[in-house]
């Protein structure tokens, strides 16, 4: 048996635990993997409050990306071994909280053996996030990047990246993340009332691309600072982005892999903060489900 960790129903924390499964078998075009670490993200909570329908299976095993050792290799699959290191994001419905899921090869990357396992349990989610969103819009060097939530794992990834092209990089944030965005190079901004005043005397020209990690009103507070509004993607809430003349985060195969080359260069630190071990998964949900998490938060395997 393995373990997995769920949801029994949808709604608060208390519907969470962790249960024991037969470790899945991979299908055609799948690898069967054993997990050695896995990010958090706030689509984890989300998924299980519902806000994304409520049409799973239950127990709905939860989690999204990890990193870890092939022990199966499904039919029809080049590539890949047994024992291999890679990362990935799971296949729909196994749950990245796991001893044992699966990943699809086509969605599978290896992971360089400079790259620390949580550190690479980041990269198939939040750290392609970080790489498609500085890229879906091509700015010039010395152009202006506005992020709103720089502080999380994503925003600070992506922070990295625009120093990396050497855009001007804009962070708004908590001022609490104020020294951790302040580390990537990014002219820190507070969030709150009145940020758009704040980011205007960074940036009385405007800005040229905002990269949306909040949504709602925290996005509509700063879209009037960018120059042209298709130049909004948000990650977080395309329907507002929308509304407001900019669009989607468009996601792109490449960027795992490009990213994954980054980091195993020392380009972009993905800034893993706090480590859980399975049997604590719920505390690591609880921290991000906070809102104030720093960096990312990574749940290690046994």
């Amino acid at each position: 048996m393995s373990k997995v960790y769920v949801f029994n129903d949808f709604g608060s924390p208390e519907n969470q635990e962790l249960i024991d499964r037969p470790a899945p078998q991979p299908g055609p075009g799948e690898l069967a993997v054993r997990v050695r670490a896995a990010a958090v993200n706030p689509v984890d909570y989300k998924i299980r409050t519902g806000r994304y329908g409520r049409d799973q299976s239950l127990p709905a095993p939860m989690g999204q990306e990890i990193s870890g050792v092939v022990t199966a290799v499904g039919d029809g699959v080049d590539g890949f071994a047994i024992g291999d290191e890679v990362l990935g994001p799971v296949v729909p419905g196994y749950g990245a909280f796991a001893e044992d899921t699966l990943v699809r090869a086509t969605d599978a990357v290896a992971k360089p053996a400079e790259i620390a396992f949580a550190d690479a349990a980041t990269i198939p989610v939040a750290g392609a996030t970080a790489y498609d969103g500085t890229h879906q819009i091509e700015l010039e060097p010395g152009q202006k990047l506005l992020i709103l939530g720089a502080g999380g794992g994503v925003g600070l990834m992506a922070a990295q990246i625009g120093k990396v092209h050497q855009f001007t990089v804009i962070g708004i944030a908590s001022q609490a993340k104020r020294e951790i965005v302040e580390s990537t190079g990014a002219m820190f901004v507070l969030s709150g009332e009145n940020v758009a005043d704040r980011v205007r005397q960074v940036a009385p020209e405007g800005v040229d691309l905002i990269l949306d990690l909040v949504g709602g009103d925290a996005l509509r507070q700063v879209a009037g600072l960018v120059t042209d509004p298709a130049r909004i993607i948000s990650a977080a809430d395309p329907d507002t982005a929308g509304k407001l003349g900019g669009s989607a985060l468009q996601r792109t195969r490449e960027a795992m892999e490009k990213i994954t080359g980054v980091i195993e260069y020392n380009l972009v630190d993905p800034h893993v903060s706090a480590l859980y071990p399975l049997d604590r998964a719920g505390d690591a949900i609880a921290a991000v489900e906070t809102g104030h998490a720093t960096g990312k938060t990574v749940i290690e395997m046994n």
